[in-house]
């Protein structure tokens, strides 16, 4: 299998620190609000990852934190801290939102077939953990207190951006509206390793340090956890590429100068999901969530699907208009596969073929698209339906987008033969494009607690 390494920048032939067990940790989210799709392509492009690793029969150890404190608005340590922001906007307790929005999370990775890691540790549960990295990071001389904070001192490492050299400008703070320049560091690229009560004085979540009253910077929670469940070596790192830096290349600072050695083998980068007009984001105005997809009659699997047919290392552009051909091309699939008859022996030499023309395709860095060309192949081959529907079983394993589950019926709100002549009405109107007639017809039903919905199939409606 040959994976490509975003820490080396080259495909690399996978290796692993222990013969045919993987060690994988996944940066989780930061739960003061709802995932957006952006964010889900990543743990889509991921699920894919450990679930073909399993299928080349690895022993997969999935750890995911749930960050639950220490991440600011800003990934450089500054600026307003998110779970506190959340907290404000809905006038809640920090943990109140956290457990909505975590809870909230899996269910929308549920609906995306996104299998649930091994170990889930949200930040709050592991302070001990963290206060104890930092007491060696500091016993070591890679760390230093300044002002009630503990920082991490980047200047003892040979190299810090591991991942490519940045530029200095690009670390100046000032150059942000809102964004000032922390007067404690020695140097512009050292990080937060523990804040005392000097900073943020409404922070809710402190907890008592060896260096005062306070909590955990954000980057060490990933470095710790790793630590505390997959041990000193780990095979794979997981994250979107916006985790780069300077996420990903702290996590590396401080897990290699705590440990004394290198710490994981391969990282694996997901790149953005974008907009026309740029990077699809919470502060961004299209704010896209699973539920939103499933109001405008998009099955999230059609969303898996739209994100299969990319690569994970190419940035994937999304319009309303490409989703709903994608919504489009899964129905028709999964409808033709779910069709498939279950009478006839099975075919075990051509189930053996086609499973080693699937792997070919995932075994070069995931190629996702080509695997979903070996179920369309699969549909054309001349072998009998049984055979046909044990390869596209096996396939699912890894693709997981319930291929051989009947596409469930769109459910109808009684029909009302009214409106369903004024929903007729309006698709005329929008025919002829007299839009300003078909948006009053919307508008008129609206009124009156009825909402349409406009899907790939049609104008469906719902009460209230």
């Amino acid at each position: 299998m040959i994976l490509y390494n975003s820490l080396t920048h080259k495909r690399e032939e996978f290796y692993t620190n222990e013969p045919g067990k993987v060690k994988i940790y996944t940066c989780g989210p930061t739960v003061y609000h709802f995932a957006h799709i952006g964010n889900l392509r990543s743990y889509i492009m991921e699920d894919i990852l450990v679930r073909y690793l399993e299928y080349a029969g690895y022993d997969v150890l999935r750890v995911m934190n749930i960050t639950d404190v220490g991440h600011l608005s800003s990934d450089a340590d500054t600026g307003e801290d998110k779970m506190l922001k959340g907290a404000k906007r809905e006038h809640k307790t920090v943990m109140e939102i956290a457990d909505y929005y975590t809870k909230a999370f899996f269910a929308d990775a549920d609906k995306l077939n996104i299998k649930r890691p091994d170990v889930t540790q949200p930040a709050t549960g592991c302070i001990a953990e963290f206060i104890e990295m930092i007491k060696v990071l500091l016993e070591k001389g890679y760390a230093y207190q300044a002002g009630g904070n503990v920082y991490f001192d980047t200047s003892k490492l040979d190299r810090y951006y591991v991942f490519g050299e940045h530029d200095a400008e690009d670390l100046e703070v000032g150059v942000r509206e809102g964004v000032e320049a922390d007067e404690n560091k020695k140097n512009k690229a050292d990080f937060v390793l523990w804040f005392t009560k000097s900073k943020f004085e409404d922070q809710e979540l402190k907890w008592e340090s060896p260096w005062g009253y306070g909590y955990p910077g954000w980057h060490i929670e990933c470095s710790a956890i790793s630590v505390k469940y997959c041990g000193e070596y780990l095979d794979i790192h997981c994250g979107g590429i916006d985790n780069q830096f300077p996420h990903h290349t702290n996590e590396i600072a401080q897990s290699e100068s705590y440990l004394g050695h290198k710490w994981c083998n391969f990282w694996f980068h997901v790149l953005h999901l974008n907009t026309a007009s740029g990077k699809m984001s919470k502060s961004s105005g299209k704010f896209l969530t699973v539920s939103v997809l499933e109001e405008q009659g998009i099955d999230p699997l059609a969303y898996r699907y739209f994100c299969l047919n990319s690569h994970y290392r190419k940035n994937l552009v999304f319009s309303d208009e490409a989703l709903e051909n994608a919504a489009t091309a899964y129905k028709k699939l999964r409808t033709r596969c779910a069709a498939l008859k279950e009478d006839g022996e099975v075919n075990e030499a051509a189930l053996e073929e086609f499973r080693a023309k699937f792997r070919e395709a995932l075994d070069n860095d995931l190629v996702t698209s080509l695997a979903l060309t070996a179920v369309y192949d699969v549909l054309k081959a001349e072998i009998n339906d049984a055979t046909k529907r044990a390869i596209i079983a096996d396939y699912d394993k890894v693709l997981a987008l319930d291929l051989l589950k009947p596409y469930p019926e769109e459910k109808k709100d009684d029909a009302d033969p009214e409106i369903l002549a004024k929903i007729a009405e309006r698709a005329a109107a929008k025919k002829a494009k007299d839009y300003a007639k078909a948006d009053a017809i919307r508008a008129e039903l609206a009124a009156q607690g009825i909402t349409l919905i406009d899907t790939p199939q049609g104008t469906t409606y719902k009460r209230g």
